[in-house]
Protein backbone atom coordinates (compact mmCIF):
# COMPACT_ATOMS: atom_id res chain seq x y z
CA UNK A 1 0.00 0.00 0.00
CA UNK A 2 1.43 3.33 -1.06
CA UNK A 3 0.38 6.58 0.52
CA UNK A 4 0.17 9.76 -1.49
CA UNK A 5 3.22 11.84 -0.69
CA UNK A 6 1.35 15.02 0.12
CA UNK A 7 -1.38 13.37 2.22
CA UNK A 8 -1.67 14.59 5.81
CA UNK A 9 -1.44 12.04 8.63
CA UNK A 10 -3.66 12.47 11.69
CA UNK A 11 -1.54 11.34 14.65
CA UNK A 12 -4.39 12.34 16.96
CA UNK A 13 -5.93 8.94 16.24
CA UNK A 14 -2.92 7.18 17.80
CA UNK A 15 -1.46 7.16 21.31
CA UNK A 16 2.18 6.13 21.58
CA UNK A 17 2.70 4.45 24.95
CA UNK A 18 5.84 2.57 23.92
CA UNK A 19 8.39 2.36 26.69
CA UNK A 20 6.00 3.19 29.52
CA UNK A 21 6.19 0.96 32.60
CA UNK A 22 2.82 -0.75 32.90
CA UNK A 23 3.14 -3.48 35.53
CA UNK A 24 2.90 -7.24 35.17
CA UNK A 25 1.15 -8.77 32.19
CA UNK A 26 -1.77 -11.04 33.05
CA UNK A 27 -3.63 -11.34 29.76
CA UNK A 28 -5.31 -9.26 27.11
CA UNK A 29 -8.39 -8.04 25.33
CA UNK A 30 -10.81 -9.35 22.76
CA UNK A 31 -10.34 -10.20 19.14
CA UNK A 32 -6.57 -10.67 19.35
CA UNK A 33 -4.45 -12.63 16.91
CA UNK A 34 -1.95 -14.17 19.35
CA UNK A 35 -1.21 -17.61 20.76
CA UNK A 36 -4.09 -20.03 20.45
CA UNK A 37 -4.40 -20.85 24.16
CA UNK A 38 -4.73 -17.16 24.96
CA UNK A 39 -7.29 -16.72 22.19
CA UNK A 40 -9.53 -19.43 23.62
CA UNK A 41 -9.28 -17.97 27.10
CA UNK A 42 -10.08 -14.47 25.88
CA UNK A 43 -13.07 -15.53 23.85
CA UNK A 44 -14.67 -17.22 26.84
CA UNK A 45 -13.80 -14.87 29.68
CA UNK A 46 -13.56 -11.42 28.13
CA UNK A 47 -15.40 -11.20 24.84
CA UNK A 48 -18.16 -13.31 26.32
CA UNK A 49 -18.54 -10.82 29.15
CA UNK A 50 -19.24 -13.45 31.80
CA UNK A 51 -18.73 -13.05 35.51
CA UNK A 52 -15.03 -13.90 35.59
CA UNK A 53 -11.82 -13.18 33.80
CA UNK A 54 -10.23 -9.96 32.67
CA UNK A 55 -13.46 -8.10 32.08
CA UNK A 56 -13.64 -7.26 35.80
CA UNK A 57 -10.24 -5.60 35.97
CA UNK A 58 -9.90 -1.87 36.14
CA UNK A 59 -9.59 0.69 33.39
CA UNK A 60 -6.48 2.62 32.42
CA UNK A 61 -4.99 4.17 35.56
CA UNK A 62 -4.46 7.91 35.24
CA UNK A 63 -3.85 7.73 31.52
CA UNK A 64 -5.70 9.84 29.01
CA UNK A 65 -5.96 8.32 25.57
CA UNK A 66 -6.57 10.31 22.43
CA UNK A 67 -5.48 13.49 20.75
CA UNK A 68 -2.93 15.43 22.76
CA UNK A 69 -1.38 12.32 24.31
CA UNK A 70 0.79 11.37 21.34
CA UNK A 71 4.49 12.05 22.02
CA UNK A 72 5.99 14.89 20.04
CA UNK A 73 8.29 12.51 18.15
CA UNK A 74 5.34 10.88 16.39
CA UNK A 75 3.71 14.23 15.71
CA UNK A 76 6.93 15.54 14.24
CA UNK A 77 7.99 12.46 12.32
CA UNK A 78 4.63 11.22 11.01
CA UNK A 79 3.19 14.14 9.10
CA UNK A 80 2.72 13.12 5.49
CA UNK A 81 2.09 10.15 3.27
CA UNK A 82 5.77 10.14 2.39
CA UNK A 83 6.56 9.52 6.06
CA UNK A 84 4.09 6.62 6.00
CA UNK A 85 5.95 5.16 3.04
CA UNK A 86 9.28 5.19 4.88
CA UNK A 87 8.56 4.46 8.59
CA UNK A 88 6.67 1.50 10.03
CA UNK A 89 4.96 3.43 12.84
CA UNK A 90 3.98 6.23 10.46
CA UNK A 91 2.63 3.63 8.04
CA UNK A 92 0.38 2.27 10.76
CA UNK A 93 -0.86 5.79 11.48
CA UNK A 94 -1.71 6.07 7.79
CA UNK A 95 -3.58 2.76 7.80
CA UNK A 96 -5.50 3.76 10.93
CA UNK A 97 -6.50 7.02 9.26
CA UNK A 98 -7.57 5.23 6.07
CA UNK A 99 -9.67 2.58 7.81
CA UNK A 100 -11.45 5.14 9.98
CA UNK A 101 -12.13 7.51 7.09
CA UNK A 102 -13.67 4.61 5.19
CA UNK A 103 -15.98 3.52 8.02
CA UNK A 104 -16.97 7.10 8.77
CA UNK A 105 -18.21 7.33 5.19
CA UNK A 106 -20.07 4.03 5.42
CA UNK A 107 -21.82 5.10 8.62
CA UNK A 108 -22.67 8.53 7.19
CA UNK A 109 -24.28 6.91 4.16
CA UNK A 110 -26.60 5.09 6.57
CA UNK A 111 -27.36 8.25 8.57
CA UNK A 112 -25.22 7.03 11.46
CA UNK A 113 -22.20 8.60 13.13
CA UNK A 114 -18.96 6.68 13.35
CA UNK A 115 -17.09 7.27 16.61
CA UNK A 116 -13.34 7.02 15.94
CA UNK A 117 -11.36 4.45 17.87
CA UNK A 118 -7.98 5.30 19.37
CA UNK A 119 -5.08 2.99 18.56
CA UNK A 120 -2.48 2.57 21.28
CA UNK A 121 1.11 1.56 20.58
CA UNK A 122 2.75 -0.21 23.52
CA UNK A 123 5.84 -2.21 24.40
CA UNK A 124 5.68 -5.62 26.10
CA UNK A 125 2.62 -4.95 28.27
CA UNK A 126 0.03 -2.33 29.12
CA UNK A 127 -2.93 -1.83 31.42
CA UNK A 128 -6.19 -1.48 29.51
CA UNK A 129 -9.89 -1.34 30.22
CA UNK A 130 -9.80 -5.12 29.80
CA UNK A 131 -6.96 -5.59 32.30
CA UNK A 132 -3.25 -6.03 31.77
CA UNK A 133 -2.30 -7.00 28.23
CA UNK A 134 0.86 -8.77 27.14
CA UNK A 135 2.38 -8.51 23.70
CA UNK A 136 2.04 -12.33 23.57
CA UNK A 137 -1.69 -11.83 23.01
CA UNK A 138 -1.08 -10.04 19.73
CA UNK A 139 -3.00 -6.97 18.54
CA UNK A 140 -6.44 -6.73 20.10
CA UNK A 141 -9.53 -4.58 20.49
CA UNK A 142 -10.80 -3.94 24.00
CA UNK A 143 -14.57 -3.33 24.02
CA UNK A 144 -14.50 -2.01 27.58
CA UNK A 145 -12.48 1.08 26.66
CA UNK A 146 -13.07 0.84 22.89
CA UNK A 147 -9.41 1.02 21.88
CA UNK A 148 -7.15 -1.01 19.63
CA UNK A 149 -3.82 -2.05 21.17
CA UNK A 150 -0.70 -2.87 19.15
CA UNK A 151 2.76 -3.96 20.20
CA UNK A 152 4.65 -3.36 17.00
CA UNK A 153 6.87 -6.37 17.74
CA UNK A 154 3.92 -8.56 16.67
CA UNK A 155 5.05 -8.14 13.08
CA UNK A 156 8.19 -10.12 13.92
CA UNK A 157 6.11 -12.71 15.78
CA UNK A 158 3.80 -13.07 12.80
CA UNK A 159 6.66 -13.74 10.42
CA UNK A 160 8.86 -15.67 12.84
CA UNK A 161 6.60 -17.69 15.13
CA UNK A 162 3.41 -17.87 13.07
CA UNK A 163 5.01 -18.48 9.70
CA UNK A 164 3.50 -15.57 7.78
CA UNK A 165 5.48 -14.11 4.89
CA UNK A 166 4.88 -10.58 6.14
CA UNK A 167 4.77 -7.43 4.07
CA UNK A 168 3.26 -3.99 4.64
CA UNK A 169 -0.28 -5.06 3.84
CA UNK A 170 -0.11 -7.94 6.30
CA UNK A 171 0.01 -5.29 9.01
CA UNK A 172 -2.79 -3.38 7.31
CA UNK A 173 -4.99 -6.49 7.39
CA UNK A 174 -4.34 -6.94 11.12
CA UNK A 175 -5.26 -3.33 11.89
CA UNK A 176 -8.37 -3.40 9.68
CA UNK A 177 -9.47 -6.64 11.39
CA UNK A 178 -9.18 -5.13 14.87
CA UNK A 179 -11.01 -2.00 13.80
CA UNK A 180 -13.68 -4.29 12.44
CA UNK A 181 -14.37 -5.25 16.05
CA UNK A 182 -14.91 -1.56 16.84
CA UNK A 183 -17.42 -1.37 14.00
CA UNK A 184 -19.23 -4.36 15.50
CA UNK A 185 -19.29 -2.66 18.90
CA UNK A 186 -20.83 0.49 17.42
CA UNK A 187 -23.41 -1.54 15.55
CA UNK A 188 -24.44 -3.13 18.84
CA UNK A 189 -23.50 -6.63 17.83
CA UNK A 190 -23.85 -8.96 20.80
CA UNK A 191 -20.60 -10.30 22.15
CA UNK A 192 -20.25 -14.05 21.75
CA UNK A 193 -20.75 -16.37 24.69
CA UNK A 194 -19.51 -19.53 23.02
CA UNK A 195 -16.61 -20.61 20.85
CA UNK A 196 -18.89 -21.08 17.86
CA UNK A 197 -20.32 -17.58 18.22
CA UNK A 198 -16.81 -16.17 18.57
CA UNK A 199 -15.82 -17.70 15.24
CA UNK A 200 -18.65 -15.81 13.52
CA UNK A 201 -17.56 -12.52 15.09
CA UNK A 202 -13.95 -13.02 14.03
CA UNK A 203 -14.81 -14.01 10.48
CA UNK A 204 -16.99 -10.95 10.16
CA UNK A 205 -14.05 -8.76 11.24
CA UNK A 206 -11.95 -10.46 8.55
CA UNK A 207 -14.70 -9.73 6.04
CA UNK A 208 -14.79 -6.10 7.10
CA UNK A 209 -11.03 -5.94 6.54
CA UNK A 210 -11.62 -7.22 3.02
CA UNK A 211 -14.28 -4.57 2.42
CA UNK A 212 -11.79 -1.84 3.35
CA UNK A 213 -9.12 -3.45 1.15
CA UNK A 214 -11.54 -3.32 -1.78
CA UNK A 215 -11.98 0.40 -1.17
CA UNK A 216 -8.21 0.97 -1.11
CA UNK A 217 -7.80 -1.04 -4.30
CA UNK A 218 -10.54 0.97 -5.97
CA UNK A 219 -8.71 4.16 -5.06
CA UNK A 220 -5.60 2.87 -6.81
CA UNK A 221 -3.48 2.76 -3.65
CA UNK A 222 -2.61 -0.93 -3.55
CA UNK A 223 0.69 -2.31 -4.75
CA UNK A 224 1.33 -5.58 -6.50
CA UNK A 225 1.26 -8.39 -3.95
CA UNK A 226 -0.65 -6.51 -1.24
CA UNK A 227 -3.73 -8.72 -1.31
CA UNK A 228 -1.55 -11.83 -1.32
CA UNK A 229 0.16 -10.52 1.83
CA UNK A 230 -3.21 -10.02 3.55
CA UNK A 231 -4.42 -13.48 2.57
CA UNK A 232 -1.19 -15.05 3.80
CA UNK A 233 -1.53 -13.22 7.12
CA UNK A 234 -5.14 -14.34 7.49
CA UNK A 235 -4.12 -17.92 6.80
CA UNK A 236 -1.28 -17.79 9.32
CA UNK A 237 -3.66 -17.02 12.21
CA UNK A 238 -6.26 -19.70 11.50
CA UNK A 239 -7.12 -21.76 14.57
CA UNK A 240 -6.22 -25.03 12.87
CA UNK A 241 -2.81 -23.77 11.82
CA UNK A 242 -2.05 -22.23 15.21
CA UNK A 243 -3.09 -25.36 17.07
CA UNK A 244 -1.07 -27.56 14.75
CA UNK A 245 2.03 -25.45 15.31
CA UNK A 246 1.49 -25.27 19.06
CA UNK A 247 0.60 -28.87 19.91
CA UNK A 248 0.69 -30.92 16.76
CA UNK A 249 -3.04 -31.65 16.94
CA UNK A 250 -6.29 -29.87 16.07
CA UNK A 251 -9.45 -29.56 18.19
CA UNK A 252 -12.27 -28.00 16.13
CA UNK A 253 -14.51 -27.64 19.19
CA UNK A 254 -12.05 -25.18 20.68
CA UNK A 255 -11.86 -22.93 17.61
CA UNK A 256 -12.58 -19.27 18.37
CA UNK A 257 -11.40 -17.46 15.22
CA UNK A 258 -11.99 -19.90 12.38
CA UNK A 259 -9.74 -22.06 10.26
CA UNK A 260 -7.15 -20.66 7.89
CA UNK A 261 -9.45 -21.42 4.96
CA UNK A 262 -12.40 -19.72 6.64
CA UNK A 263 -10.40 -16.59 7.44
CA UNK A 264 -9.09 -16.32 3.91
CA UNK A 265 -12.59 -16.87 2.48
CA UNK A 266 -14.09 -14.22 4.77
CA UNK A 267 -11.53 -11.62 3.70
CA UNK A 268 -12.09 -12.49 0.05
CA UNK A 269 -15.85 -12.23 0.46
CA UNK A 270 -15.53 -8.69 1.79
CA UNK A 271 -13.10 -7.68 -0.92
CA UNK A 272 -15.15 -9.12 -3.76
CA UNK A 273 -17.77 -6.36 -3.80
CA UNK A 274 -16.56 -3.99 -1.09
CA UNK A 275 -19.99 -4.13 0.53
CA UNK A 276 -20.30 -4.48 4.32
CA UNK A 277 -23.73 -6.05 3.78
CA UNK A 278 -21.94 -9.10 2.38
CA UNK A 279 -20.40 -9.64 5.81
CA UNK A 280 -23.47 -10.72 7.71
CA UNK A 281 -22.43 -13.57 9.99
CA UNK A 282 -24.99 -15.94 8.50
CA UNK A 283 -23.41 -15.37 5.07
CA UNK A 284 -19.77 -16.03 5.96
CA UNK A 285 -20.07 -19.15 8.12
Amino acid sequence: MRFRRGATLDTGQVTDARGRPSGLALGGGAGGLGIVGVLIFLAITLLGGNGGGLGQLGALDDQSVGQGNTPSEIKQDCRTGEDANTRDDCRIVGVVNSVQKFWAGVFQASNRTYQPVNTVFFTDQIQTGCGYASSAVGPFYCPQDQRVYLDLSFYNDMTGQLGAKGGDFAWAYVIAHEMGHHVQEQLGLQRPRSNAASVGIELQADCYAGVWASHVEGAGDLESGDIAEALDAASSVGDDRLQKRASGSIDPDSFTHGTSAQRVAAFQRGKANGDPNDCEITQIR
